[in-house]
């Protein structure tokens, strides 16, 4: 009975920014438990092989090629899915980017770019999932925040910023949709090892300098992010709400 709650079976679940990294790695997670997944890019030869890949794996797996910071494809891409694929249980709005600089030489384009994908596109695509879910009474919406949700570091004030507003934007999206049965949660990842932070996964001063700031002594592997996201996907956080679930091996407790 227990771990019952834990199954996704016969739910669909749409990863925005699923071709790789921590949105791929997601969307095998709540495959492996039993979604149906729809991944989501906007290049769709990478996409396909994604797709592929988890195929390959025994997942169910549809594609939807749009971009997120597109308000206008978002309005389009939501109800094509839910007409051609299944309506949608389960969103994660995990695409997302990082630019950085000291923030007195930060580029306005990068500035925009930043805010268009990590917070635009989580309010164009969450609207539009939710103006779906609403008239069902029941929905799932988890956005992939950060340690940065809570915490700065040097040369990323506009990356921090963007993810402490995704924090508070979660909270009132809790707020406004949980009386319509649609539960809204985060997630804060610290720091994994990704194809993105190979570099500093190199680097050994910075290595050095994070293992020993992070109680568990060392990076986070991609796997380890998918208890989570089923757990928040699921019924067993049925009673969870407006609530950012902090997966960084303890970084976010000391100083």
């Amino acid at each position: 009975m227990t771990l019952s709650l834990f199954s996704l079976e016969g739910r669909t679940a749409l990863i925005t920014g699923s071709s790789q990294g921590i949105g791929f790695a997601l969307a095998r997670g709540l495959g492996q438990a039993g979604a149906r997944i729809v991944l989501n890019g906007r290049g769709p030869a990478r996409l396909a092989k994604a797709a592929e890949t988890l195929r390959a794996e025994g997942i169910a797996v549809d594609e939807a090629v749009f971009d997120v910071t597109d308000a206008e494809a978002v309005a389009e891409a939501i109800p094509r899915i839910e007409r051609d694929h299944a309506p949608l249980d389960i969103l994660v709005n995990n695409a997302g980017i990082q630019r950085r600089a000291p923030l007195e030489q930060f580029p306005e384009s990068d500035w925009r770019e930043l805010m268009d994908t990590n917070l635009d596109s989580v309010f164009y695509v969450s609207k539009a999932v939710a103006n779906c879910m609403i008239p069902r009474k029941r929905g799932k919406i988890i956005n992939i925040c950060s340690v940065q949700s809570e915490l700065g570091r040097p040369s990323i004030a506009p990356y921090a910023a963007s993810k402490g507003a995704l924090k508070m934007l979660t909270k009132g999206m809790c707020i406004d949709w949980g009386p319509h049965g649609i539960q809204v949660n985060g997630i804060g990842p610290g720091y994994f090892e990704t194809e993105l932070t190979e570099a500093l996964v190199r680097d050994e001063t910075f290595s050095g300098w994070l293992t020993g700031r992070t109680p568990a002594r060392r990076w986070g592997k991609l796997e380890e992010l998918s208890g989570a996201a089923i757990y928040l996907a699921s019924d067993a956080s049925s009673f969870v709400n407006g609530h950012i679930l902090y997966v960084d091996g303890g970084v976010t407790t000391t100083l």
